[in-house]
């Protein structure tokens, strides 16, 4: 988001964004109480769905803009190999391993999906911490807060994580599919400055930086 609101500015020089992070379940509930977004994007479709059902988005302006993928990341340094698969997660060189905190945090959703699927999610329980956000999980692996984690492809691909971790790629038919979706909320109704961002986010720059961290456009299966 940070290098997509760059491209877009340098072509909108007049249209400035302000953009805030967090989990989508803590937006979910600061949008239901007011807070002054115009536009929503959710890590996943049930909270953007949600909001337009209530009448706090804007109806037919809710749309998948990507699907995410998840990995299991290690520090460089760590003695785990990650193409031992998912199974490397029960290691005693993992003595902690970060999730984003499933209850609001759909990534943590689909990392706790996929510990269920291997069969080793009451094996590491004992081991897990939470992230209030996928973000802040990947701050604890790449910190030494933890010594693995489950965490979004683009975050391993980002220039911050890239070259200083190793990371196996998680199958999707562990998880459910991490759609993104994104709303138009009541406040950016009708507002020309939200429409030309949209269509930044899916016209070529856009979608060559989402492809660039690894996120699948919909309906394709591809990001290359």
């Amino acid at each position: 988001m940070h290098d997509i609101c760059h491209d877009f500015q340098e072509e909108n020089p007049s249209i400035q964004t302000k953009v805030s992070y967090g989990s989508s379940g803590n937006f979910f509930a600061q949008i239901k109480q007011g807070a002054p977004f115009d536009i929503f994007f959710s890590a996943d479709a049930t909270y953007p769905e949600l909001l337009e059902k209530e009448g706090l988005a804007v109806k037919e302006m809710r749309e998948v803009y990507a699907v995410g993928n998840i990995v299991l990341w290690f520090p460089k340094e760590s003695k785990v190999a990650p193409d031992t698969g998912m199974h490397a997660v029960t290691s005693s060189e993992v003595m902690k391993l970060a999730i984003a905190n499933p209850r609001h945090a759909p990534y943590g959703l689909a990392a706790e999906e996929s510990l269920r699927y291997y069969g080793l999610w009451e094996e590491v329980k004992r081991k897990l911490i939470y992230g209030e956000n996928i973000s802040q999980t990947a701050q604890y692996i790449h910190t030494g807060a933890a010594d693995a984690g489950i965490i979004a492809l683009s975050l391993a691909n980002s220039s911050k994580m890239l070259h200083e971790g190793k990371y196996w790629m998680i199958p999707d038919e562990s998880h459910s599919d991490i759609e993104q979706v994104y709303v138009v909320l009541k406040r950016g109704k009708g507002k020309k400055s939200v429409r030309k961002f949209l269509d930044f986010i899916h016209g070529k720059n856009g979608s060559n930086i989402l492809s660039r961290y690894g996120f699948v456009f919909p309906g394709t299966g591809e990001n290359r």
